[in-house]
């Protein structure tokens, strides 16, 4: 089923400092345009009042200061941004390569992929490198890309008992998402695979290798690439 796209922005309260615009009723492409269109607005134009704006798939939640702002004057915002927000082009956005090394230790849950896919190995890999995906929304963990544009062939559910540990880098899978594990950290996505990229750098004045709003595609390298890969990198 389609997801429906709005009309007009749905407003909700979500706690005593929480104000959510819900821009439709599902994960799609001109949903989270919707959604990054104004936080780009609020991002250019900065209001007094709000503390925090956090995009996700489908919607903004604003954190605010009810001392200084109100839902009501917050509704009011919502609806003349949603009147003159800019245009976000979807032909402008970067698309970043993540080279990722398939299968194996890499991998280990690539075999359950094929298992309830029918797919080979190799038929994975290429299915799974064949799209360009969108950045909904970037959470979780710092840097971890949420992706849209997965094959349906690969959708599978996370792991019963998730791991205590992942490594950084790590590409998985889970239900109708594929994602990246930029810093190790707990996970239950099945894992599929692992780029050699730091993905996350602290210490540099722009941390990431990407934003939401940006395509990225996998390339398939070897044990051997990915080895070189990683001692190249540097950030």
């Amino acid at each position: 089923m389609t997801p429906q796209v709005y009309d007009r922005p749905v407003c909700r309260l979500a706690g005593d400092r929480g104000f959510l615009v819900e821009f439709g009723d599902g994960i799609d492409p001109r949903v989270n345009a919707k959604v990054r269109a104004m936080a780009k607005s609020l991002e250019n134009n900065p209001l007094s009042g709000i503390l925090e704006v956090i995009p996700a798939y489908r919607s903004l939640l604003f954190i605010y200061d009810p001392d200084v702002t109100d839902p009501d004057r917050l509704g009011t915002l919502v609806d003349s941004l949603d009147d003159t927000r800019i245009a976000l082009d979807d032909q402008a956005c970067r698309v970043v390569e993540i080279p990722v090394c398939y299968g194996g230790d890499f991998g280990p849950d690539i075999c359950n992929i094929q298992k309830k896919s029918g797919l080979t190995k190799e038929q994975v890999i290429q299915v799974h490198t064949a799209p360009e995906y969108l950045i909904y929304m970037i959470g979780f963990t710092p840097g971890f890309a949420f992706l849209g544009g997965l094959d349906e062939r690969l959708f599978s559910p996370r792991l019963d008992t998730p791991r205590t540990h992942v490594p950084k880098g790590s590409v998985g899978i889970a239900n109708n998402q594929t994602g990246i594990y930029p810093i190790s950290s707990p996970g239950g996505w099945q894992i599929i695979g692992r780029t050699p990229l730091n993905l996350f750098a602290p210490q540099k004045k722009d941390p990431f290798l990407y934003q939401a709003g940006d395509k990225i595609t996998f390339v398939p390298i070897s044990a051997s690439e990915y080895d070189r890969l990683a001692e190249k990198d540097t950030r």
